[in-house]
């Protein structure tokens, strides 16, 4: 055909065949411009049936006018060829502009493929007000204007309400990816199924790919019949939760179920969009906003001969973050999102995105014998220049003269109105005892790597500082914290370590009540261990009260006391603060998402999960977390994949071999729960193993008895698990059973 004229038209170059015709891009030279030229192919040109559809496509057409519709210009039989003369769009078909944008591992912005959507539904919704359904809705019959917008095209499928059909009874009608349940069955369709088509396409554009997939058309029609459409969020994690609601409501199984018109959908959409661009203006002022009182403090790099003096700078920064969010007004981003930038070449505008901060404290510190050095420039992220900068050359005991003074040149270079008396120190002392300080800081250092090494490490570091000052309470409540952590992660034997993690919180409560880590490390032994629900919460109250901008207290109070109290709300308010005080925080990032498991919110979950490990792809921790999520979900191979990723970086450790026991256990596959559960007892031979992991896996066998013989062995121990009783999906095969009621008031879960 290129390069014939026909009529008045000169053939240029094909542009695509389909079952219902071949189309041409031409030249029309009368009036001088580009068409599409629509061929019946040859092998219909005898048939009546396909001749009177071909034309039927052209009377739908000419019968509509929508911006997003493609024009029809004429219908024309020329030597026995019939064609129709279409508008030409020269973008190509989105089908065509998604499978560029896959080769590339790119997808559409959620934006775009909801304008996009807005615009394929808007011509659907004017087509069936006129009487005409398409019933071959798809991607490839979506073509993109040069301006980039979208116009509906090939009407060769479509029935006209009062028309005669084409179709007999028992035919499928339309592509096997697209169709409807009821098109596919051969059932009589309706507007509803051009909804169920068009829900398939909106899926394709956020997710990149198809919701229904089979190796044949059959298998293909098999899933569209049998099988639920997969939730769009866990092909697109970003995806708002109302547009996972639209696409699952627009294809439901039975019409009946569906939006009842192209109109319900089009506007839930547009809906949709308003309230994410308010939601974004809005959003970006808070940001600006936040950011213009936000600061992160950057790691203090060490200057000293000796690399093992990197404790003392760390210290000096943690004390000015914990100095400066004392002020009111302005948010202070917590130490791990901060320390992740520690030894890095970075970007001051790069971390003003990522931790939502105006701007930034750097600095160094230069330490020789008793003299130190320390120099620190305040630098606004917007456009990298500095707001202030000083050089302080000090004794040692001065530390705390000079960390003050920075602190308060900070707070007249932002402006920031200070809370109380303009002459209250914001760093306290140390009854001058910098041996106690600098040990302190040494237990801080290890104490923060949050490992069973580190834990141990920082308990010889804080022993050591009240051993050189008796009366400084950090000493003992970074003794407590540790004491605490080993108990809490099953590092060691619960009544070993927490009656001692109890007498240092309280004895540093006794030396400084206005110590807020001690009061957090009370309130988490008192909810850990005694099981004193009333006594906790004061302790983790008081401890927010003192030091309102720390993420850690925050961590503790959701997890270990308001989630196992059923008070889920709460607890993911509290923990989503913390996220915002220390946005690239790794436990705090997928405890978030523990919370969404445990409140039976599995996909958010799974998108918190997610979000975790694109900060880092190896947290083990978040891995096994999200195999808990798909678990909740029944999504049984992505549960157990989880679970041995997580095997894979921690190693097998107590949890990871309950956890996995628990799953097989719980899909039915008791040989591969029992293997688990004999590693597990084995494991138990070599070091502490709460028995509370133990009786996981027989709850999940079934075998209630041995169960509730474990269950009673971690009463006895104290296991801090048991306080998650109310929520724990770990429970739920047994809490109609009457012992676990029983144990469940002897451990004082709230009821």
């Amino acid at each position: 055909m290129t390069g014939r004229v026909i009529s008045h038209y000169e053939v240029l170059e094909k542009l695509g065949e389909g079952g219902m015709g071949v189309v041409y891009k031409a030249r029309d030279q009368r009036l001088n411009r580009l068409v599409a030229l629509k061929f019946l192919p040859n092998r219909l040109i005898g048939s009546k049936e396909q001749v009177a559809r071909f034309e039927q496509e052209a009377r739908a057409i000419s019968a509509l006018n929508h911006p997003h519709i493609a024009t029809i210009h004429d219908v024309e039989s020329v030597d026995g060829e019939r064609f129709l003369v279409l508008e030409y769009l020269p973008g190509g078909t989105l089908k065509a502009k998604l499978k560029k944008l896959q080769a590339a591992a790119e997808k559409l912005s959620v934006d775009q493929a909801v304008s996009y959507a807005i615009q394929i539904g808007g011509a659907l919704a004017h087509a069936h007000r006129r009487g005409i359904l398409h019933r071959d809705v798809k991607t490839d019959n979506a073509m993109l204007t040069e301006e980039g917008t979208v116009k509906i095209t090939d009407f060769g499928l479509a029935k006209l309400t009062g028309g005669t059909e084409l179709t007999q009874t028992g035919f499928t009608v339309g592509t096997a990816t697209y169709m409807s349940p009821e098109q596919a069955q051969g059932q009589t369709a309706d507007q509803r199924s051009d909804v169920f088509s068009f829900g398939i396409v909106l899926f394709e554009l956020v997710a990149g790919d198809l919701p229904f997939r089979g190796q044949s058309g059959m298998a293909v029609l098999y899933e569209i019949v049998n099988s639920p459409a997969p939730l769009l969020s866990s092909r697109r994690p970003e995806a708002p939760p109302r547009l996972d609601e639209i696409v699952r409501k627009a294809l439901e199984k039975q019409p009946e179920r569906r939006y009842q018109s192209m109109d319900e959908a089009v506007a839930e959409l547009e809906g949709l969009t308003r309230d994410l661009q308010a939601a974004t203006s809005t959003g970006a002022q808070r940001r600006a906003a936040t950011a213009a009182g936000a600061i992160a403090v950057l790691p203090f790099a060490n200057l000293s001969a000796d690399p093992e003096n990197e404790y003392f700078s760390d210290g000096l920064t943690e004390d000015l973050i914990t100095a400066l969010t004392q002020v009111e007004g302005l948010r202070v981003v917590a130490r791990t999102s901060a320390f992740q930038f520690k030894g890095k070449a970075y970007d001051v505008r790069e971390i003003g995105r990522q931790l939502s901060v105006g701007s930034v404290l750097e600095g160094s510190v230069r330490k020789a014998g008793e003299r130190v050095r320390v120099t620190a420039q305040l630098v606004n992220v917007t456009d990298g220049f500095q707001l202030w900068s000083e050089r302080y050359d000090r004794e040692m005991r001065d530390v705390f003269a000079i960390q003050d003074e920075i602190s308060r040149a900070i707070v007249k270079a932002l402006k920031v109105q200070l809370v109380g008396a303009e002459d209250r120190p914001l760093i306290k002392g140390c009854c001058n005892n910098m041996e106690a300080y600098n040990l302190v800081l040494k237990g801080r250092y290890h104490w923060n790597k949050w490992t069973a090494d580190g834990f141990r490490k920082g308990l010889e570091f804080y022993s050591q500082a009240i051993a050189a000052d008796p009366h400084y309470a950090p000493g003992y409540a970074g003794l407590a914290d540790c004491f605490n952590l080993l108990g809490f992660w099953g590092f060691s034997p619960p009544q070993e370590v927490m009656p001692k993690a109890k007498a240092l919180a309280t004895k540093a409560v006794e030396l400084d009540e206005t110590n807020a880590e001690a009061h957090t490390a009370l309130g988490m032994v008192r909810i850990l261990y005694d099981w004193d629900w009333a006594g906790a919460e004061p302790e983790f109250r008081r401890a927010l009260e003192l030091n309102p901008g720390d993420a850690t207290t925050r961590l503790g109070y959701a997890m270990t006391f308001l989630a196992p109290a059923g008070r889920m709300e709460e607890a993911i308010k509290l923990m989503r603060e913390a996220r915002d005080l220390d946005p690239l925080s790794l436990v705090i990032n997928t405890y978030l998402g523990v919370l969404y498991s445990f409140s039976r919110q599995p996909d958010k979950a799974i998108r918190q999960f997610e979000k975790t490990l694109d900060l880092d792809p190896n947290f083990a921790e978040a891995h096994r977390s999200m195999g808990w999520a798909y678990h909740l979900k029944g999504e049984v191979a992505e549960a157990i994949a989880s679970f041995e990723r997580a095997r894979e970086l921690g190693g097998n450790t107590a949890f990871i071999l309950a956890d996995l026991a628990w799953n097989y256990a719980m899909l039915g596959r008791t040989a591969e729960a029992h293997e688990q559960l004999e590693k597990l007892l084995a494991l138990r031979e070599q070091t502490y193993v709460s028995p509370y992991s133990v009786a996981l896996v027989y709850m999940g066998l079934g075998d209630y008895d041995r169960a509730f013989e474990w269950l009673e062995k971690a009463y006895e121990e104290r296991s801090a698990w048991l306080t998650w009783m109310k929520t724990g999906p770990g429970f739920d095969r047994v809490r109609g059973d009457p012992r676990f009621v029983d144990l469940m008031k002897r451990v004082g879960v709230p009821e």
